[in-house]
């Protein structure tokens, strides 16, 4: 009964949250307290001592008075060494102090609860093995956004099924005998969802960027020339232009570099940067010759999830009009945990789709399955479909990977208040606005946008990161702590990712511990927001 009104409560308070458009609420800004000098002090001073002692053990193990636990690279005369002496240093003597908070094996699903394989290590983190154990924790680590990584219940069973009657494998890619049916009505129904003409369906998130941007932009494949060269507009083009957010995926610094067009970065959502950039690229053109830019692809994430923060939409689209460039937007952690209706970050602006050209997205998330998509124009589409790589080389999607996803869309797609689709997104909203605020009255210094399901709270010292995940762990919570180089050196965090899943009393349980590992570390830093008791009528 108290899950059902708690429910009922977290329902009425989404509506309320997107009631007025956020662009226009003066107080769901983004917020990027300065480092205290303190931290900021004290973390430039750890690096310090650990290098020190570092350099000083390498003397030791060079000189066998100290054994060295570690593989070692002895690199052959002539042949340069695999990696860079510091990298190789780092990993020695910072990282390998700490390596029991990476890396955890699970074992079960990652639900709002998870079992952490219990470990333990004889030689200083060199090595571990398992004592046969299991910690039961409350899971703040995982992107399931909306709760539908479980391994029961109908989207559960409705998998299960499709193995029985398509198997678990196409065995073939998607240009070959790979495309099956349910690749099909996957593509037809987030076609639907997103409200564009067309979709593609990929195996891997991180391919689909990598592998994709390439057909977009980049050098001339005469191969590929005759293609619908009026229609598309989007060939391989010499003399292309990628603006790329700074805090940009991984996966999109690749897809930009693989292409072979010119990479300019501006700053994280600096609108008035990327307009001075995309000012000045067009008056002087491209370089040497100075000829106009054949096409400008301005590259952004709809979440950047080490920051929390949401990209300026309303913005970007007004300045890809202004400039005549194409949008390519990255929505793999805000499709289906964004937006009144779940439609990622186009839906929570209240932005036209049509204004963005490619609209790309992972299921790794919040459908809680494998794969990414592209959607946008069917000419866009059908010339992704052609020049591919991963279509032409990667095997197709798996049909029960497949079948997870159209389930999930099936109820996304349901925009009854009262049904389950709705109900999900409506309690992750409540969910992350609740936990956010809740944990910046508490004087922690919390990074990002107040809806963003990625709630980044800064630990700033690699001892603290490490101490942090340690003490949450032993309280039963999992959580990811990042540090350099995942971050700049002073700015290491803990990244809180909430599911719908999560029930008020398990986000109140987090809460308390985190409240005393913060006074424990000394963490609670926040000038912005003093420490002071939180009422529930505030949320």
């Amino acid at each position: 009964m108290a899950k059902t009104s708690a429910h009922q409560k977290n329902k009425s308070y989404s509506n309320a949250v997107y009631a007025t458009p956020v662009s226009e609420h003066p107080s769901l800004d983004e917020v990027y307290e300065v480092t205290p000098f303190s931290e900021a002090f004290w973390t430039y001073l750890n690096y310090v001592i650990l290098n020190i002692f570092g350099w000083f053990r390498d003397l030791l193990r060079n000189a066998r008075i100290e054994n060295r636990k570690g593989s070692a690279e002895n690199n052959p005369p002539g042949f340069v060494p695999l990696y860079q002496s510091y990298e190789s240093f780092y990993t020695r003597n910072v990282y390998q102090r700490i390596a029991d908070c990476f890396n955890r094996p699970i074992g079960s699903v990652p639900g709002a609860t998870l079992d952490l394989l219990e470990r333990v290590t004889d030689d200083y983190n060199w090595s571990f093995r398992f004592t046969g154990g299991k910690v039961k924790t409350i899971n703040l680590a995982s992107y399931n956004y909306l709760g539908f990584a479980n391994n029961s219940g109908p989207i559960a069973e409705n998998v299960i099924n499709s193995i029985k009657t398509s198997g678990l494998t196409a065995a073939s890619t998607t240009q070959e005998f790979g495309t099956l049916t349910q690749h099909r009505k996957l593509e037809s129904l987030l076609a639907e969802y997103l409200g564009t003409e067309d979709a593609i369906a990929f195996g891997m998130g991180f391919a689909t960027n990598a592998l994709n941007i390439p057909t977009l932009v980049g050098k001339k494949n005469d191969s590929f020339q005759s293609l619908a060269i009026n229609k598309t507009k989007l060939l391989y083009l010499k003399g292309c232009l990628i603006l790329s957010d700074e805090l940009n995926h991984a996966s999109l610094v690749l897809g930009a570099r693989l292409s072979g067009a010119v990479i300019k970065v501006y700053k994280h959502n600096d609108m008035n940067h990327l307009e001075r950039l995309l000012r000045e690229s067009i008056i002087s053109g491209q370089p040497r010759t100075h000829r106009m830019w054949k096409k400008i692809l301005i590259i952004v994430e709809g979440v950047y999830s080490m920051e929390g923060s949401l990209c300026k939409l309303p913005e970007l689209i007004e300045l890809k009009k202004k400039y005549r460039a194409y949008l390519y937007l990255d929505e793999a952690h805000s499709i289906g945990a964004m937006g009144l209706r779940g439609r990622g970050v186009v839906d929570y602006w209240k932005c036209d789709v049509n204004d963005v050209d490619i609209l790309m997205g992972t299921f790794t998330k919040s459908f809680a399955a494998a794969g990414g998509y592209i959607a946008g124009k069917k000419d866009l589409i059908d010339h992704i479909r052609v020049t591919s790589h991963s279509a032409a080389y990667a095997t197709s999607m798996s049909p029960p990977v497949v079948e997870q996803i159209v389930s999930v869309l099936n109820l996304l797609l349901d925009n009854d208040e009262e049904h389950e689709g709705r109900q999900r997104i409506n309690q992750l909203a409540w969910n992350a606005r609740y936990f956010r605020q809740r944990l910046t009255k508490m004087g922690f210094i919390v990074y990002g946008h107040p809806h963003s399901p990625v709630v980044p709270a800064l630990l700033y010292s690699p001892s603290k990161i490490a101490a942090f995940n340690r003490e949450m762990l032993k309280r039963g919570v999992a959580v990811v702590t990042v540090g350099f180089p995942a971050t700049p050196l002073v700015l290491g965090r803990v990244r809180f990712c909430l599911s719908a899943s999560h029930t008020k009393e398990m986000l109140d349980e987090v809460l308390k511990h985190a409240e005393e590992v913060g006074d424990l570390l000394n963490m609670r830093k926040s000038k912005l927001n003093p420490k002071r008791p939180f009422h529930e009528t505030e949320s």
